[in-house]
């Protein structure tokens, strides 16, 4: 079986990034996990807070991928982990959407996204995702501390 997702008003929204779950991590309360994976392309420098207090998910968006801004020499090294942590704790935080996690059994959890061959499927499906792998990866930690 395979869960596929996108859109934060769709079935299993909260799966994205963009979904309003928020949570504490590294001290400071981030609005979404895309707020905080945005930020730490710039962690310790004063855009990590404008980024940490953009508006919305798409706004800290934007703001992370401006690069104008000097992007952490060892970004492509962490990326993966930061985005485990922030989902982990995005699903440790939230009762409700770790038992949605955690009731999708063994599916394959898909990002459905059409431009992102890294995080998501890409548009013909033969993208990494990365996000999706980490999602399942989050699920069977929470259910192995069940």
């Amino acid at each position: 079986m395979e869960i596929r997702f996108y859109r934060v008003n769709e079935s299993y929204g909260c799966f994205s990034n963009f979904s309003k779950h928020g949570f504490e991590l590294d001290d400071k309360y981030w609005k979404t996990s895309e707020h905080y994976f945005q930020a730490q392309k710039f962690a310790g420098t004063e855009y990590e807070e404008e980024i940490r207090l953009a508006k919305t998910p798409m706004d800290a968006a934007i703001m992370g991928r401006d690069r104008t801004k000097p992007l952490r020499e060892d970004w492509e090294e962490v990326k993966d982990e930061i985005m485990k942590k922030a989902v982990f704790k995005k699903f440790t935080t939230h009762n409700e959407i770790r038992e949605i996690l955690i009731a999708t059994g063994d599916a394959e959890i898909i990002e459905q996204t059409t431009g992102d061959y890294y995080w998501g499927c890409g548009l013909n499906g033969t993208g990494k995702n990365v996000l999706g792998k980490i999602i399942m990866e989050v699920r069977l930690m929470l259910k192995s501390n069940m």
